[in-house]
């Protein structure tokens, strides 16, 4: 499958690869990217994160890795709401890790839960984990940032256990004719203006709509798991289409 997202870089003009890219970039926003995703989202992507939780609370789920795991919001909500034995938090960026980690400390919630957590600086295209060693593996907004979205696929197939479950949570367009222009309008003009304010990174908030667009949505992604390996791949749209969770079984 022809991933487009693969085409889309946070810095024009850069010869750099996506990858080396997208960790420079996050390592410039990560002191605002909190506050920036509360904004943007106005704090809705708090709950599609707790509605993704409550779908992975039925199953197994005592070891649990977030990749892409960012700041860290997505595992520390999988620590405190499924009190795993382990959480595991993977991401290119340093200095969104140390925010992840700085936050972790200051968790109660997740402290009380006995989870071990653990935030690892590594390459979502080749995890440094043996194979089937997962219950679950999650992805919070991050799997459009990666450079090649179907081998990034295949290396969470590789370490979760059989019978195990994927869980990405991504951002998505709408398609409603009434709600899509407005979409655009607040995605192409209002959130870069903000971003460039906030984080004083100039490109990253002009790439994420980009981003957004190029990535795979709907049934395109899960051919695309299902390339991969995975079965009984379903999506759930949320807010408007907004936002999109994708569930796939090894």
């Amino acid at each position: 499958m022809d991933v487009k997202a693969e085409r889309v870089n946070p810095y024009r003009g850069d010869t750099r690869c996506k990858t080396e890219q997208v960790r420079d970039m996050f390592d410039s926003i990560a002191p605002a990217y909190d506050f920036m995703n509360r904004m943007m989202t106005f704090g809705i992507d708090r709950l599609w994160r707790r509605k993704a939780v409550r779908m992975l609370a039925s199953g197994p789920h005592a070891d649990i890795l977030d990749v892409a795991t960012g700041t860290g919001d997505l595992a520390l909500l999988l620590a405190r709401s499924l009190r795993p034995a382990t959480v595991t938090g993977i991401d290119l960026s340093e200095g969104m890790l140390e925010v992840a980690r700085r936050k972790a400390s200051a968790d109660t919630g997740a402290a009380a839960s006995g989870t071990k957590m653990t935030f690892l600086a590594a390459d979502c295209l080749h995890l440094p984990m043996p194979d089937a060693t997962y219950d679950i593996v999650t992805a919070a907004y991050g799997v459009r940032n990666f450079e090649h979205l179907d081998t990034g696929y295949r290396e969470m197939y590789r370490v979760l256990q059989p019978g195990a479950v994927l869980c990405v949570i991504e951002l998505s367009t709408p398609t409603s004719p009434i709600v899509k222009p407005l979409y655009n309008f607040y995605t192409r003009r209002i959130i870069p203006t903000i971003g460039r304010l906030v984080s004083h990174d100039v490109r990253a908030y002009s790439y994420l709509p980009e981003s957004i667009a190029a990535v795979p949505q709907g049934n395109a992604m899960l051919e695309l798991l299902r390339e991969a390996g995975f079965s009984q791949c379903t999506f759930t749209p949320l807010t408007f289409g907004t936002c999109t969770i994708y569930m796939a079984i090894k």
